[in-house]
């Protein structure tokens, strides 16, 4: 009797390895593809995609001073510091000090990681040429603008996030309180 129970202790010992083994490599799988560059995620399975994750996936190009720059597939709702974690983190050289990196991402951003001592562009949507980008810009950006003040951006952001991106400078009409005086104010001075 004792022999068998000796078995049947060990079988089921067997089985619980062999679940937490099945588990551990579930785990490894989605971390290694979470956040890998777009050229590794054509050959991914659907299954491990950034929507499997729960958000729809998104590509945001990080560059500078980070391990492996490029395009990465992440997630709605994932913030900077995912998007310079999924590049391999900060370079020792890296002016972490120039990102914010709790603020969220969105589709089509490039992140630019400065190295200490170069000077980048301080607010998110905010072009080196000085233009706003109304895609991705915060309402800090949006109230450089002529005629935006606080309450315009936050209209502005609402449309979007309301509407999904701009596809033209144009859309930007189609918020309320911008009409054709305002929006020739600030049509060269936005992209999208």
């Amino acid at each position: 009797m004792d022999a068998r129970r000796a078995r049947l202790r060990t079988r089921t010992g067997a089985v619980v390895v062999l679940v937490l083994v099945a588990l551990g490599c579930a785990v490894l799988v989605s971390a290694v593809t979470r956040g890998a560059p777009a050229s590794e995620v054509a050959r991914q399975e659907p299954e491990t995609s950034a929507t499997a994750f729960g958000g729809a996936a998104i590509f945001v190009h990080v560059l500078g001073a980070v391990e492996h720059p490029g395009l990465y597939e992440l997630r709605e709702g994932d913030r900077a510091v995912d998007a310079v974690a999924a590049a391999g983190g900060f370079l020792d050289t890296a002016d972490q000090a120039q990102l914010n990196l709790a603020r969220f991402v969105v589709d089509g951003e490039q992140i630019s990681v400065p190295v200490v001592g170069e000077t980048t562009v301080s607010a998110p949507g905010l072009t080196a040429q000085g233009l706003v980008n109304i895609n991705t810009a915060d309402a800090a950006a949006l109230e450089t603008l002529p005629r935006v003040g606080p309450a315009m951006a936050a209209r502005i952001i609402a449309w979007r996030e309301a509407n999904g991106r701009f596809t033209a400078v144009e859309d930007l009409m189609n918020v309320s309180g911008i009409g054709d005086r305002t929006f020739e104010g600030l049509k060269d001075l936005v992209t999208v």
